[in-house]
């Protein structure tokens, strides 16, 4: 604020907002884990990503700037995500890691599997559609 940074508190100011409705929201007010509020702001940049190529579909490029400044402010606040050869590592860890439960090389039958292992491994630094994406490859 005192740096007068007016997109960068407009945008925390959002976030805060979305925390504290996922807060609130359900059955009774709690208060969010880190974990939890990190999902909080990655549904929140992806919100901004899809809106700018929305505007950006619409013709509208400083609306889609705006929510890029935007996405790139709360990413700022997330953890680094994982290059493409730290997924790929990281899918292979999964694979063997269910081939060890199961006694045999899994197939496409046994994605959801591979996925609970990959997902707990990645621990939010990779994005859900990357890393099934990653999977299906894997997998073939």
């Amino acid at each position: 604020m005192r740096a007068r940074e007016a997109q960068r508190v407009g945008t925390l100011r959002l976030v805060l907002a979305a925390i504290t409705t996922a807060e609130v929201g359900g059955a009774t007010a709690r208060e969010l884990d880190d974990a939890e509020e990190q999902a909080v702001l990655s549904r929140e940049a992806r919100k901004r990503h899809e809106a700018a190529d929305t505007y950006a579909g619409a013709n509208r490029p400083e609306l889609a700037s705006a929510e890029r400044a935007e996405a790139v402010i709360i990413e700022a606040y997330l953890p680094r995500q994982l290059d493409e050869d730290q997924l790929a590592a990281l899918v292979a860890d999964a694979v063997a890691q269910v081939t060890e439960t199961t006694g045999a090389a899994p197939g496409k039958a046994q994605m959801g599997q591979v996925m609970k292992a990959a997902n707990a491994a990645a621990d939010g630094r990779a994005d859900g559609a990357k890393l099934a994406a990653a999977v299906r490859s894997a997998l073939v």
